[in-house]
């Protein structure tokens, strides 16, 4: 009796799965550059050879990890605005869902942060390519359109200040953001109420900055 080929479609994609969120967990725990093949391996509980048929090379895993786990927040984003949509809606209230999704982020995606912070250390080691790298840039670049969208609309109805060109308020207020939540997450400053109150200061400071009065 012949292979069942949908089954085996359905179980390498159910492994491929396994290894990312696996692989997502251990480098988040323990940092990339500590995280041999090995150790995925052994926590997503499959042969390291199986491993490397899904992924030739640490590299290789780091990133596809990486473009996944960053899409799978994005995804899930989008659909929250998109459930917010109206006509009459606001760049303002825009911005704002903008700079709680960062509050959300930190919430409830801890070990993506933990993971990133990771990845920009190792990407900094020049281990990677620009060819494997570019897939995963490629994702991020979805959060940049989202914000031009927002922008755009600024422009149209005013309730925000916009005398700072679109890509330098995009990269100041995701640094700004990203720096601060990324800090509390990989334990750096306090954790628990005084996190969150004080994640959700730099939110309010941020919207006085933008968002025009009246």
């Amino acid at each position: 009796m012949g292979r069942n080929l949908e089954k085996d479609a359905v179980e390498m994609v159910a492994k491929n799965q396994r290894i990312l969120e696996n692989g997502l967990r251990v480098f988040a725990e323990n940092g990339i550059e500590n995280v041999t093949m090995n150790d995925v391996a052994k926590t997503a509980d499959i042969a390291v050879s199986s491993l490397y048929r899904y992924y030739s090379s640490k590299p290789k895993l780091v990133m596809a990890i990486g473009t996944w786990a960053w899409a799978e927040y994005v995804d899930e984003n989008e659909k929250r605005e998109a459930a917010l949509e109206r006509p009459d809606r606001t760049a303002a209230e825009m911005f704002e869902f903008y700079l709680e999704s960062f509050l959300d982020l930190y919430r409830d995606h801890k070990d993506l942060l933990r993971f990133n912070q990771f990845l920009n250390i190792y990407l900094a080691s020049g281990e990677i390519s620009c060819e494997e790298i570019q897939p995963y840039l490629d994702m991020i670049h979805r959060l940049e359109k989202r914000f031009g969208r927002l922008y755009r609309k600024a422009l149209e109805d005013g309730t925000l200040h916009t005398e700072m060109p679109e890509k330098e308020m995009f990269s100041a207020t995701l640094h700004l953001m990203m720096a601060v939540i990324t800090r509390y997450a990989v334990g750096l400053a306090y954790n628990g109420e005084m996190a969150a109150g004080e994640l959700r200061m730099q939110k309010e400071m941020l919207m006085k900055r933008f968002i025009r009065e009246g």
